[in-house]
């Protein structure tokens, strides 16, 4: 299968040159999952997909187009061709368009354990999500449910390029969630448990993902709404890595490009304390992100975005870094209907030194965070406000639930006033940490 992607794509890629392409990339993705959903043991939802779309990107010049199609006829993929090349004949130039060098495009790459055999079946599915919501309706006080979901699927990436560029990776992945209320009319409240792996045999009991949805859901009952303070925030590790997200748009090289990054002029500067350090692993084996090339055919490579508090580099694809006359950092992600765009891969916020209840033990009051809503980050200026809901701290310890409180702040002023537990997890693709900000404005009654 994998002989006659590259195949088909190197015959594309013929055809665009033949057409009178000057360069030209092709990229053909191909998934199939399987997923259910169900609610107090009935099941809502059944679904199977198979998709495989195909895009080809082409340059004349200065000019590139993109066209992409699921079609893989012989007449569709000419027509493929006369398309994008007709396209690009007209589209506006663009100095920085592009693909890489034959001298910088990836020879091999490493093994990242990025793909599982086990296929499941929609009856073992239905039995693991049944078995999560029943552990969850189980525990005491709660009193209905959201549903439960399991799934799986499986996805295979062939990139080529008339740069000598090929290459194919494959990914699985295994899903299992729970979602319950507790409690009683207007004091209802809800929370929910997720589970995410790349090989089914690292996923956990449903058991445990339902007691757990469970237990959350009960601990929250009889929340309060507190006074406005300013206080302490912790950010438990189900969001924690929400600021580290945070970062990583403010450091792409698109943004940075623009200026419309409020990290845009601190490449080299101190951003965090010394005590943090970023770490981004595109081959972690079995990184819910790891990739052994990016999507302009370039190798990626383990960095620390964060060094010790300081900002160490940007975000970068080949587009990118032209505009800021720097180098590819090996980021390129895109679909088959669109040219690449810088994502990181696998990144993490180092441990500190110190339990969660140690991090907490000499506040007088604060705010545990548990779940956060609303998209209150703005890129440009660092403001950042969320509603946000979880548990009070009082005297260095968690006292009780409250809810529909904001916290406030900048992310430039959040980073440095940051810092971390010792509970680091690798469960999200981008994690982090129990983290501590001191001085953030929580706003309630």
């Amino acid at each position: 299968m994998t002989n006659d992607a590259l195949n088909l794509l190197a015959d594309l890629i013929g055809k665009a040159c033949t057409a009178g392409a000057d360069a030209a990339d092709a990229l053909l993705v191909d998934a199939s999952d399987l997923s259910v959903s169900l609610r107090l043991g009935e099941i809502e939802s059944l679904e199977r997909s198979e998709s495989g779309d195909l895009g080809l990107r082409v340059f004349i010049g200065q000019r590139q187009a993109v066209v992409s199609s699921t079609d893989r006829s012989a007449q569709a993929l000419n027509e493929l061709v006369e398309r994008a090349v007709a396209m690009a004949k007209l589209a506006p130039e663009d100095p920085f368009c592009g693909i890489a060098a034959p001298e910088e495009v990836a020879a091999s790459f490493p093994d990242v354990e990025s793909a599982d055999a086990t296929e499941f079946s929609a009856e073992q599915l239905i039995a693991k999500a049944r078995a999560a919501e029943d552990a969850a309706r189980a525990v005491k006080g709660v009193t209905n449910s959201n549903g439960a979901s399991a799934g799986w699927g499986s996805s295979r990436v062939t990139l080529a390029a008339s740069n000598g560029f090929s290459g194919s990776r494959r990914r699985t992945g295994y899903s299992l969630s729970a979602s319950v209320l507790a409690g009683e009319g207007t004091g209802m409240q809800s929370d929910y448990e997720y589970a995410s792996r790349v090989f089914a045999g690292d996923l956990p009991d449903s058991e445990w993902v339902g007691r757990r949805a469970g237990e959350r859901a009960v601990a929250r009952l009889h929340s309060r709404k507190m006074q406005t303070a300013r206080a302490p925030v912790f950010f438990d590790p189900r969001i924690s890595g929400s600021l580290v997200g945070a970062l990583l748009g403010a450091i792409s090289g698109p943004s940075v490009a623009r200026g419309t990054s409020f990290l845009k002029d601190r490449l080299g500067e101190k951003i965090f304390p010394e005590a943090i350090t970023i770490v981004e692993d595109p081959f972690r084996a079995r990184g819910l992100r790891s990739r052994a090339f990016d999507c302009e055919g370039l190798l990626p490579r383990k960095r620390k975005l964060i060094d010790a508090g300081v900002l160490t580099t940007w975000l970068l694809d080949l587009r990118s870094a032209r505009q800021l006359k720097m180098r590819s950092t090996g980021h390129a992600a895109r679909s088959p209907s669109g040219p690449p765009s810088p994502s990181a891969s696998n990144v993490f916020m180092e441990a500190g030194k110190v339990s969660p209840t140690e991090l907490m033990c000499d506040v007088a009051q604060g705010f545990y965070v548990v779940e956060t809503m609303g998209m209150g980050i703005n890129g440009v200026t660092g403001d950042y406000s969320q509603s946000a809901a979880g548990f009070w701290i009082e005297n260095g310890q968690i006292a009780f639930p409250v809810n529909e409180m904001t916290i406030a702040g900048n992310l430039k002023n959040m980073f440095l006033n940051l810092s971390a537990a010792n509970d680091l997890e690798f469960l999200r693709g981008v994690d982090a940490p129990t983290l501590r900000i001191d001085g953030m404005t929580i706003a309630g009654t």
